[in-house]
């Protein structure tokens, strides 16, 4: 059998992949999670390593609620590149709302130490530091 090299699909401005994650992008700016997060599942679909496709389809799930998704979303994107800052952060966020507080520290943590300029990184830290 012939080991041809797989070809990474394309993420060209004309691609339908690049077309639903723009206006799943724009739905979610408009505050329209849900029609962001149809348009986000779908373009993954077609590009399931996008690590851009599955960062915005957790912003759509969390604030859908669907914070176990969400956090499943983030990780990926924190694993495949642990030098993303907001990925660390939205995990964070995810695992803060389903009440893990110690990993959540964690991930908030290293965020804010990948980017120390962040108001928000320091926010959400200080928020999750104050006594309960």
């Amino acid at each position: 059998m012939d080991a041809t090299p797989r070809r990474e699909p394309a993420f060209e401005a004309e691609s339908e992949a690049y077309s639903l994650f723009r206006r799943g992008v724009d739905f979610l700016h408009e505050h329209h999670p849900a029609q962001a997060a149809m348009l986000l599942a779908q373009a993954l679909r077609l590009e399931p390593g996008r690590s851009s496709i599955r960062e915005a389809l957790g912003r759509a799930e969390f604030a859908l609620g669907m914070h176990e998704h969400a956090a499943e979303r983030f990780l990926s994107v924190a694993r495949d590149a642990p030098d993303n800052d907001y990925a660390h952060y939205a995990l964070g966020r995810c695992l803060l709302a389903l009440g893990r507080r110690e990993e959540a520290r964690g991930h908030l943590r290293l965020a804010r130490a990948l980017r120390p300029q962040s108001e928000l990184y320091r926010e959400a830290l200080s928020a999750l530091d104050q006594p309960a």
